[in-house]
């Protein structure tokens, strides 16, 4: 019988969903102009992590990998965009350094997690 999960109870999900709402936060404080560039871009990345995770738990394990790798992608379009905004001076060093611990202890937790699946 094929193993689901239940993706509220996975530490990935959850970090995924904590990096989301700090992304949101940050957002509120970018330009105008930016509403639908960099800021549409990190909101829909940063959603994309958990989401991903979420929709993949349905699957059996080797589709799940598959949403897992998705969600990966996504940290890492993240990443980009992060440092996007920092060189736009949209965020500060410690804006950026926090985001990018958080973004790097997801993607090793999610790697780990996605290499126990079958």
């Amino acid at each position: 019988m094929a193993r689901r999960h239940n993706y509220k109870n996975l530490k990935i999900w959850q970090l995924g969903l904590e990096i989301a709402n700090d992304v949101s936060d940050i957002l509120v404080n970018f330009p105008k102009h930016e509403r639908y560039d960099l800021s549409s871009q990190l909101s829909r990345c940063s959603v994309s992590m958990p989401s991903n995770i979420a929709e993949g738990s349905g699957r059996t394990d080797k589709g799940f990998k598959n949403y897992i790798d998705y969600s990966l992608s996504s940290s890492y379009e993240l990443g980009t965009q992060l440092l996007i905004a920092y060189y736009r001076n949209y965020i500060d060093t410690e804006t950026l350094k926090k985001l990018e611990s958080k973004i790097e202890e997801c993607q090793k937790m999610t790697m780990g997690f996605q290499n126990r699946l079958d």
